[in-house]
């Protein structure tokens, strides 16, 4: 509640100095490069600590005086610069700009910079002045917010086939029909924000307003989303706000000279894992940048909400370094919670959730932070989902340790249950962290070398494909089922991706080869990844019409840990697994709600899947208690109707 005060005390702040966070954030309309209606060109920077500031390129011919800046009061600078006798602007659509400081060589690029560049020899990325004659006009209202969130984490840069960075094109033509065909309604898309090392993934961001040029244009972007909005889709926007690299001739460090400008100065200005710069959250400044960052992807880009990277770390003034989280709360409310980090991630899911009524946001923390997900009137930081980052985990570790006949059905299920009612959950099997080298993913653990050899229907399953294949499915179904209030997939998991994810870097020679994704492995139709595309395929559209990751936690009436058998009642709907590695069972008696017909509505033992077909799914079962015969690995059986007492 406390803080609930300091966030409202900041949004009275805002009103008496800035006229309101509808103003405040709009800054990006005002900072960076702005062509006046005249054709003049204005540009405003904040730097404090700079003691003069130049403007050079091409339209100076790279003369590193002749546009001072003029200094303002609160450490900033302004420029004007009239339209040529044309009345052209001077500075032209795709040229090139950097910004200098007095006496140093050292040539910077906008902290606003709304499209940078590399060249293709070069290591430092290019201020290019983006101002198209013919901005793309976006043609699709955005989707309502679903009901359920089924979300396709997805990266543009490996979404094909070939070994090269992929385009914003190709994503809009070749992979958005599969997510719809998949029965997605939302795209998180990764690795937007551009980032002068592609190997980090993302992750280490240089430019926070460009959207990265490795894959196309800002205008190929906006065709993307479009698109996307058009087939009803959703898109989220992974924003990096955790951190910053700490790049200075083409990052946002030292960009005004000083150790501090956006970021603490000392210790606490950096991540010792990491690598990289941390936000001074209690700037007047840094909360203009960074908000009005957020409003730039939903307006300009027309994004429909963020996946928060990092919150953990921003949480904590130990950014979770050498600390474990056992659920004390004792970990979550002392001196060691950043109070300028939460109030930041109040503000901005406050003005988010004002603005934009449809806006989905979720926080990426593996500490368990509670309120999290609650509102921020009572406290709460305000988001709307949560990463259940504990039941990737889960999966990975029973794979690697355990036996199958030693698998525990009532650890299994805590895992999955293990949530604050109240607060949605994001359930995910495994995301692009279980993809990257070093791990593997759930299909490579499961069945390894023999995904090279013996996929093909052409031959008999052997007993590891067979296994494998099961497996992958019901891990899936299972976790979509019980694990939370959404569901998340990374790219290319849907059909078993038979490869880790690793990105052209001088200990692989600069390869691409792990730097795709193989989709051409589903359209060869004697492979079983297609079988495994089927079935995550049927799984989303049969939970887009029963809805059961909109409806209230499971009922769970079984976990026998002898047959390994799992059953609850979410949504009107019973689910039924049997995880034994040998047994199937006949006259298996499971327990229902109210009295009425049940019909087998999705089998992942079905043969279409790559299962046995053991079932007769034309059988309608009337009886309470129900008796399957020869229950399978697992099937899905919903509800026609049913009799009231």
């Amino acid at each position: 509640v406390k803080l609930a005060k300091v966030d409202s005390d900041t949004l009275t702040l805002l009103e008496e100095a800035e006229g309101g966070f509808d103003q405040f954030t709009r800054s990006y309309k005002s900072y960076g490069v702005q062509r006046m209606p005249d054709n003049s060109l204005v540009f405003k920077e904040w730097a404090p600590a700079a003691e003069a500031l130049f403007l050079t390129g091409d339209f100076n011919g790279w003369d590193n005086f002749s546009h001072p800046y003029t200094k303002k009061e609160f450490g900033k600078w302004e420029l004007h610069i009239p339209p040529k006798e044309d009345k052209t602007p001077a500075v032209a659509h795709n040229s090139k700009l950097k910004v200098s400081r007095s006496g140093e060589r050292l040539f910077r690029i906008s902290p606003w910079a709304k499209y940078v560049t590399r060249h293709e020899k070069s290591v430092i990325y290019d201020w290019v002045h983006w101002d198209p004659p013919q901005p793309y006009i976006h043609k699709h209202p955005r989707p309502q917010k679903p009901r359920s969130l089924r979300i396709y984490e997805s990266h543009v840069g490996i979404a094909s086939p070939e070994g090269k960075v992929a385009s914003y094109s190709n994503f809009t033509h070749n992979v958005l029909p599969r997510i719809k065909d998949l029965g997605y309604n939302c795209i998180q898309l990764m690795a937007i924000m551009e980032h002068a090392y592609y190997a980090s993934f993302g992750y280490q961001v240089t430019s926070f307003f460009a959207a990265s040029s490795r894959c196309g244009t800002p205008e190929e972007l906006k065709e993307l989303i479009d698109v996307a909005h058009s087939l009803g889709i959703i898109v989220l926007l992974d924003v990096v706000h955790s951190h910053a690299s700490k790049n200075t001739e083409d990052g946002l460090n030292h960009f005004d000279g000083s150790d501090s400008c956006f970021f603490h100065s000392g210790p606490r200005g950096e991540h010792s894992l990491w690598d990289s710069r941390l936000f001074n959250y209690s700037g007047w400044e840094v909360l203009r940048f960074l908000l009005s960052n957020l409003r730039w992807w939903m307006e300009e880009y027309r994004f429909d909400g963020f996946r928060f990277d990092g919150v953990s770390s921003m949480l904590y003034h130990h950014h979770g370094i050498g600390s474990g989280f056992s659920g004390d709360y004792a970990e979550y409310f002392g001196l060691q919670v950043d109070e300028d980090s939460l109030v930041y991630l109040m503000l901005a899911n406050h003005i988010l959730h004002t603005l934009y009524e449809d806006c989905i946001t979720i926080a990426e923390d593996v500490s368990g932070m509670p309120t999290l997900c609650c509102p921020i009137q009572g406290g709460g930081l305000g988001f709307d989902y949560r990463l259940a980052m504990a039941i990737p985990d889960k999966w990975i570790q029973i794979l690697k340790e355990f036996k199958d006949e030693d698998w525990n059905m009532g650890n299994i299920v805590f895992t999955m249950t293990n949530r604050r009612y109240g607060e949605k959950c994001i359930a995910y099997a495994e995301s692009h962290d279980q993809a990257l080298v070093g791990d593997k993913t759930l299909a490579f653990w499961l069945m390894d070398k023999d995904m090279y050899t013996n996929m093909s229907t052409s031959i008999p399953m052997n007993s590891v494909i067979d296994r494998g294949i099961q497996l992958h499915k019901m891990i899936r179904l299972l976790t979509h089922s019980l694990g939370g209030e959404g569901y998340l997939n990374f790219m290319g998991n849907e059909f078993g991706h038979p490869e880790w994810l690793d990105f052209p870097r001088v200990g692989n020679n600069e390869s691409y080869h792990y730097a795709r994704r193989q989709f051409n492995l589903v359209d060869t139709d004697h492979l079983r990844y297609w079988q495994l595309y089927a079935f995550d395929r049927d799984m989303n559209r049969t939970e887009d019409k029963y809805g059961w990751l909109a409806a209230p936690p499971a009922y769970i009436s079984v976990k026998h840990e002898g047959d390994k058998v799992i059953v609850f009642e979410r949504a009107n709907v019973i689910f039924i697994f049997n995880f034994h590695p040998t047994n199937s069972y006949s006259n298996y008696r499971v327990a229902v709600g109210p009295p009425g017909k049940y019909k087998i509505k999705l089998d992942s033992d079905g043969i279409q899947y790559g299962g046995h077909g053991r079932l007769d799914h034309n059988t309608e079962f009337f009886t309470e208690p129900m008796e399957f015969n020869n229950l399978p690995n697992s099937m899905l059986v919903s509800k026609l109707y049913y009799f009231l007492p």
